[in-house]
């Protein structure tokens, strides 16, 4: 991110998603700070829980509260930023200064030390359950869902986003929802081919990230009505036959979950995505990027 920043000049730049755990939160904070002073606050902090695989099996960490955590994060990050006074939070994952009974009684609420250039930057928080999609729409400023579904969204996450929104403070503004998408104009052979280089990552989330029975990006799959497809992809991944998972990979659902095909179906399906109240779209160029990018700017402006 640092390069990017020191080789461009007006794009913002964004961390994608940092997990809230393997960082300490003062951690993360330095690190946004950082980053928006390098960029000269283009800065953009993405954050997200992860799963328990990862952080117990990877990290050491125990994956406990994962909504508060972000929660209590994203108030550390704001008040490191804002710099209005020495960082205090009691919270039920992170408590700052560290309590005198738990370590050598020595800490003190302290300030990062330099100025941030902004006393705020954008936070978004990748979520799919219920309860974080509320969570993220209450407290930040931008959410990011992974295989998005324009037609489906608000059977899924409709509620929770309504629930949030009702508690979302008017100093946040509008909740800014960023879609990635694979991107190309193509038809016959060709659009099939594109749509295909999708499945060994369909088939990664669905089948393998995460525990048999801890899978939320196989739970998002059974709540769009593919349950019979997601089982059957994660057994067999499970069990070693990645091909074999890719290869039942519903092609309705990477076609409902991208932009790939004729200018006339991208154009509709981009207002679909308008219709669902999406207001940055994150394109992934399949083909020919530049034009692409063109491409894309046009249609969707």
């Amino acid at each position: 991110m640092g390069y990017l920043a020191a080789k461009t000049e007006t794009v913002e730049i964004g961390s994608a998603i940092i997990n809230v755990y393997s960082r300490t939160p003062g951690a993360i904070a330095q690190t946004a700070a950082g980053l928006d002073n390098v960029s000269q606050g283009r800065a953009i902090l993405g954050l997200g829980a992860s799963g328990p695989q990862v952080i117990e099996g990877f990290h050491g960490v125990p994956y406990s509260r994962p909504l508060t955590r972000t929660r209590e994060v994203i108030d550390v990050v704001r008040q490191a930023l804002a710099r209005e006074a020495p960082i205090e939070l009691d919270g039920r994952t992170v408590t700052l200064p560290l309590p005198a009974d738990q370590g050598l009684g020595l800490g003190k609420p302290l300030k990062i030390l330099s100025h941030p250039v902004r006393d705020t930057i954008p936070i978004h928080v990748a979520a799919l359950g219920p309860k974080n999609v509320a969570m993220t729409a209450e407290h930040a400023d931008g959410w990011i869902p992974i295989f998005f579904h324009p037609d489906k969204f608000r059977d899924v996450w409709g509620e929770p986003l309504r629930e949030g929104l009702e508690r979302r403070s008017d100093d946040l503004g509008e909740l800014d929802t960023i879609v990635s998408v694979g991107f190309a104009v193509a038809e016959g052979d060709h659009r099939r081919a594109l749509l295909d280089m999708s499945r060994d990552m369909y088939a990664l989330y669905i089948g393998g990230m995460g525990a048999k029975d801890k899978n939320f990006y196989n739970d998002l799959a059974c709540r769009y009505g593919y349950e019979e497809e997601a089982a059957e992809i994660q057994r067999l991944y499970l069990d070693g036959k990645k091909d074999e998972a890719a290869a039942l990979v519903p092609e309705t659902f990477i076609e409902e979950t991208n932009l790939i095909g004729s200018e006339g179906f991208i154009k509709e399906r981009l207002a679909a995505y308008r219709e669902a109240g999406v207001t940055t779209l994150n394109v992934l160029p399949l083909d020919e990027p530049v034009k692409v990018v063109e491409q894309a700017k046009a249609w969707s402006a």
